[in-house]
């Protein structure tokens, strides 16, 4: 294998320097809306903390906690600054534990649940596309191919709550992920639903893909040496349209993790996303912020994850 030149080394720093400038700015932009949008919704966080029989006394204390009684410049030079050191001050909740060691605790079962949907969605995706390509199914490939269609159509809340339902409470197949003594059983049925979509959009991309090089020379090669259908299409077409399969789980992170925020609320399991509502509706401004800013963080992560996992499989990228 020949050794990068001096240029493409270059090339390649310049390349990781740029994303990084870019993930960073789409965080700090992401980080001054969450700064915004939270000192301009209704109500008094002091107030709401507090609750209505405090009296204004401890209302002003906690305003000058929160350095809400600075002027709004101030106030955003602050942010930033403990952006930059991870300390945006403690809980209002849970006074002496820091917003980001609570975000810390609930992005943990969230990204857990993230990553193992991911695996579930993309086996079971290019699983479908090699079905509905190859020659195991003939005639019958349609099924699958309606299939993918379908389910990359539906909502994840349309099917969720109802297969929850007959396979957790009707039939007792699963144990009810909420269930604090469900532990791998209800992670691996809650990722499972949430794979669904994803699953479908994977399927459908690398169908797509594999369709379009069904008659390509090398395919032709590989099957004039006798090799069988499983080899032709798992080890020698897939990984050609292994661009395409990564783009689209990059794309579908963002849904992803909100898919997996949304299963948490209604399963009423520990992650993010009921740090997040908890947070809302007490106003926990400094949880929430940390919470908003670490979800984009892992978004901007994953997405920068399948990029570079793009590139190590097909270097045209990196040189392009």
């Amino acid at each position: 294998m020949r050794a990068p030149s001096i240029r493409e080394l270059r090339a390649g720093l310049w390349a990781t320097a740029r994303a990084l400038a870019e993930a960073l700015l789409v965080l700090v932009v992401l980080a001054t809306i969450a700064f915004l949008a939270l000192r301009i919704l209704p109500g008094d966080p002091a107030a709401l903390v507090l609750g209505d029989h405090a009296s204004e006394v401890e209302r002003a204390a906690l305003r000058e906690k929160l350095h809400l009684d600075e002027p709004m410049w101030m106030q955003y030079a602050r942010f930033l600054r403990g952006l930059g050191t991870l300390d945006l001050g403690d809980s209002l909740r849970r006074p002496g534990v820091s917003a980001f060691g609570r975000v810390g605790e609930a992005l943990v079962p969230t990204a857990t649940l993230a990553a193992t949907s991911v695996g579930f969605g993309t086996l079971f995706g290019v699983s479908a596309a090699l079905l509905a390509v190859g020659p195991w199914l003939g005639a019958r490939r349609v099924w699958v191919e309606r299939m993918l269609e379908g389910l990359a159509a539906t909502p994840l809340l349309s099917f969720a709550p109802l297969l929850t339902y007959l396979l957790a409470v009707r039939f007792r197949v699963v144990p009810l992920p909420a269930d604090p003594d469900a532990g791998a059983a209800g992670l691996l049925f809650a990722a499972g639903l949430l794979a669904v979509p994803l699953g479908a959009h994977v399927g459908r991309t690398t169908r797509a893909a594999l369709s379009r090089i069904r008659r390509a020379p090398f395919l032709a090669v590989a099957v004039a040496k006798g090799l069988s259908p499983i080899r032709v299409w798992g080890l020698h077409a897939l990984p050609t349209v292994s661009g395409p399969v990564l783009t689209v789980v990059a794309t579908q992170l963002g849904a992803l993790l909100g898919g997996a925020v949304v299963l948490e609320r209604l399963f009423e399991r520990p992650g993010l996303g009921l740090l997040v509502l908890e947070a809302y509706t007490t106003r926990d401004v400094p949880v929430l912020e940390a919470a908003i800013v670490a979800g984009g963080a892992m978004f901007v992560l994953a997405q920068g994850a399948a990029t570079i996992l793009h590139a190590t499989i097909d270097p045209r990228v990196s040189s392009s």
